[in-house]
């Protein structure tokens, strides 16, 4: 393989036409030149310049080289400029995070891109675990999880805080222990978790959510409160999602005595720094959290 830097010398001695003009530009010695260009009629066997004492001129192996070596350069000129690029509202940013974060996050991300049409947001909704799995094979830049990384090429740091939220058919305006145990528990990928934050921390009956009769599931989370609104059972969901609904005419939500929170975390691969347009992103996504 043709040794870069041997070739950059020999190009460069080609269009300068000097070898002390040329080593002037490359910042190098007159005899540095000259040892790359003899290296490289040495590695491919042909003499590349007819010397005339102080002057030169192409051989044919020369000219074919020369000819052949232009968009090399440029590509390698090219690959050094687009590699040190990195402007913050341009480029693919890959977001994942569980439903209410989603919920909450997508049309703020998705009124920045319409600001910076090169900045291209794609948005998956999915759980802790596969949100931890996506930031670990780098199928995703930035991930936002309910919960902070075991994984150790994950790192995590607290950004924010979502308030859980008991929510109930409209017609349940003060539930007790017993209005719930008869409304019934829907069900969704979280509820188990949600549920032991917020009742556990405000009735000294609940234990675990099973206890409730399941009415329902969805891992839906734009869905989960279509069967509370009509009457079906209650749930506990964060305030993104509680926020989000569309009929909140036919719902209840209820402030308890002791508050749960969830804290959100925004996580990364450990190693790997995040570029400019994922920090454009985070910046975005913390003024809205």
């Amino acid at each position: 393989m043709i040794n870069v830097l041997w070739l950059r010398s020999f190009c460069t001695l080609v269009e300068v036409g000097h070898f002390t003009r040329t080593a002037e530009r490359l910042n190098m010695t007159q005899s540095g030149v000259s040892q790359h260009v003899r290296k490289l009629e040495e590695q491919l066997g042909v003499p590349l310049l007819v010397r005339h004492g102080k002057q030169f001129s192409l051989s044919s192996a020369g000219e074919k080289l020369y000819a052949g070596a232009q968009d090399i350069m440029q590509a390698l000129v090219s690959l050094e400029r687009n590699v040190g690029e990195d402007p913050p509202f341009e480029g693919l940013v890959r977001v994942i995070s569980p439903g209410s974060v989603g919920l909450k996050l997508y049309p703020h991300l998705l009124a920045l891109q319409k600001t910076h049409p090169k900045l291209i947001i794609d948005y998956r909704f999915a759980p802790n675990a596969d949100v931890e799995a996506a930031i670990t094979n780098a199928t995703a830049d930035i991930g936002f999880m309910t919960s902070k990384s075991s994984a150790a090429d994950v790192r995590c740091a607290p950004i924010a805080e979502e308030s859980l939220l008991l929510v109930t058919p409209k017609t349940a305006t003060e539930p007790d222990w017993h209005t719930l145990m008869g409304l019934g528990f829907i069900d969704h990928p979280d509820g188990a978790h949600h549920a032991n934050l917020l009742l556990g921390a405000n009735f000294p009956e609940f234990a675990h959510v099973n206890q409730f009769p399941k009415k329902g599931f969805s891992n839906q989370i734009g869905l989960i409160l279509e069967p509370v609104s009509m009457g079906l059972g209650f749930t506990v969901l964060p305030a993104h999602a509680v926020e989000a609904f569309a009929k909140p005419e036919l719902i209840s939500v209820h402030s308890l005595v002791n508050t749960a929170k969830e804290t959100l975390y925004l996580c990364g691969l450990r190693h790997r720094s995040f570029r400019q347009r994922m920090e454009t992103v985070i910046a975005e996504a913390k003024n809205w959290l």
